[in-house]
């Protein structure tokens, strides 16, 4: 399970295996004085405990399948049963210095593709020296984002129908130039709104976006 970090707006995430989930509430119930209510929606579940604390657990791969509502207690048997669902997803990974995607099942890599790419860092140089090295380095970010996009169109489009959901990570500035790329788009309509923070991509980074990819990620906010 990650670590808690800092989200916008406050609080703590945290993102909770599936099959930890049942346990993790448990023991949120039993910190804060137990739960007082639990509010269902079909994107978000939200606890909130007897000491005002909150936790809301933002529902992967929704809508979640339940009737909406607010309810005494802890109410998160439908979450619990639709985080369990074994799924099949098509990953991709992306920075600027390299690329790494592919399709997994209940959190182990089937197949993928990695490819690192040569993006220079910003020089503190002036005059024509900098807008030299500005321009090979943006025709060095173009390349990278081409290299990457032809690797997703060749291994995860033909194998889309196959997939229950897309789990982007990395860069978001990249990632938004390929979902630019109309090519791409059935694969960028389908991908979830969570984006997996990661390092440089690698077939190593793939397999723990893999397992962390089926998380649920739940933001807790104190009383």
């Amino acid at each position: 399970m990650a670590k808690p970090r800092q989200v916008a707006g406050g609080g703590r995430a945290v993102e909770v295996p599936p099959d930890r989930l049942a346990g993790w509430f448990d023991r949120f119930c039993a910190r804060h004085e137990g739960a007082e209510t639990t509010e269902v929606a079909e994107r978000a579940v939200r606890v909130v405990a007897v000491d005002g604390a909150a936790a809301t657990a933002t529902v992967p791969f929704g809508p979640l399948e339940a009737p909406p509502g607010t309810f005494e207690g802890l109410v998160v048997d439908a979450l619990l049963a639709h985080a369990l669902v074994p799924r099949r997803i098509a990953l991709v990974l992306v920075r600027l210095g390299g690329h790494s995607l592919g399709i997994a099942r209940g959190g182990r890599v089937e197949l993928s593709r990695t490819d690192r790419h040569l993006v220079q860092g910003r020089s503190a140089a002036g005059g024509w020296s900098q807008q030299r090295f500005a321009r090979r380095r943006a025709g060095q970010a173009r390349h990278a984002l081409e290299d990457a996009a032809k690797d997703i169109f060749e291994v995860l489009l033909p194998r889309l129908s196959e997939v229950d959901a897309v789990v982007l990570g990395g860069d978001r500035r990249a990632l938004g130039a390929l979902a630019r790329n109309r090519r791409l788009a059935p694969l960028f309509a389908r991908a979830e709104p969570r984006v997996l923070e990661v390092g440089e991509p690698s077939r190593a980074v793939l397999e723990e976006a893999a397992v962390r990819a089926l998380s649920v990620q739940v933001t807790l906010h104190d009383g």
